[in-house]
């Protein structure tokens, strides 16, 4: 039987068997991976070369891809201004026998180790020169100008998704229209990031979005670390204290707050709070 787009086999890649991949990407990039070095999540694989390069290697059903195409981190290599490893190529394929395409892009090697997990736990304790950086990065990237639009999740973000997503919790007598769209990650947190040294990768999702979009990521995955959750909001202000700053705190804290919610999840109450809090000032503004 031949399946359909639309009935994607649902695959982890941190338990799929991947080498017969890993061989494809070495012979097509005409490189070594090296095994040691691998490192699997859910819908992707990450090696370092023998030539000192990053190879990543995603992959995503027809149905996640759009008329866009799905070469972010290609596209991201023309941004100007932006810290990021140097993209060098990459190849790309459709799988024999489902409805699924392979990407492997290649880079430079980041400069130090990702920050953490998507959600932290822990304080990473970052200076105020990675926090400039940071801040560099982030106001030149929404300066700058993209056809591309912005698929969280692989899902392409638009003014439906945004509105359905937050009165799916929170009430529906306030307006949820965006008034800004600029240029997002669009997967912004601390395991896409390096320190001490600040680099951003995985771009594939990058495009317009709300405004606000990737501060509210960020600060969603730290609210299990209150200080850091706070600093996000410090450091971000001017996305946070605009209109469509405050609709994509909810938009993320409807991910929280939602009927997959985990009773023991410890962003649950810091993502109510200030929900209520947005809520009735959007209510009464």
């Amino acid at each position: 039987m031949t399946l359909s787009a639309s009935t994607t086999r649902a695959v982890d890649l941190r338990v799929e068997p991947v080498e017969e991949i890993l061989g494809h990407v070495e012979r097509s990039l005409q490189t070594r991976l090296e095994r040691d070095t691998v490192v699997r999540k859910r819908r992707s694989v990450g090696a370092r070369t023998g030539r000192d390069t990053w190879v990543r290697i995603e992959r995503r059903g027809l149905d996640r891809i759009g008329v866009q195409g799905w070469n972010g981190t290609e596209c991201a290599a023309r941004l100007e201004g932006i810290a990021q490893p140097e993209w060098q190529g990459s190849v790309v394929w459709r799988d024999r026998d489902e409805p699924v395409m392979w990407r492997a892009d290649e880079t430079e090697l980041l400069p130090g180790t990702p920050i953490g997990t998507a959600v932290l736990s822990d304080d990473p304790k970052l200076s105020d020169e990675w926090w400039q950086a940071f801040n560099t990065s982030m106001d030149r990237l929404a300066a700058q100008d993209t056809r591309r639009i912005a698929t969280p999740d692989t899902v392409t973000i638009k003014q439906a998704l945004v509105t359905e997503s937050i009165h799916s919790v929170f009430s529906d007598d306030f307006d949820t229209t965006v008034e800004l769209w600029v240029p997002a990650h669009a997967d912004l947190n601390w395991a896409n990031m390096t320190a001490p040294t600040f680099r951003l990768f995985d771009w594939e999702d990058w495009g317009n979005a709300p405004q606000g979009l990737d501060s509210a990521s960020l600060w969603s995955s730290s609210l299990a670390v209150p200080a850091l959750a706070d600093r996000v909001r410090l450091e971000r202000r001017r996305d946070f204290e605009s209109r469509d700053g405050k609709l994509m705190t909810l938009f993320v804290c409807s991910k929280i707050l939602g009927p997959d919610a985990h009773p023991q999840d410890p962003r649950l109450e810091p993502a109510r709070r200030l929900a209520e809090q947005i809520v009735a000032e959007l209510q009464t503004g």
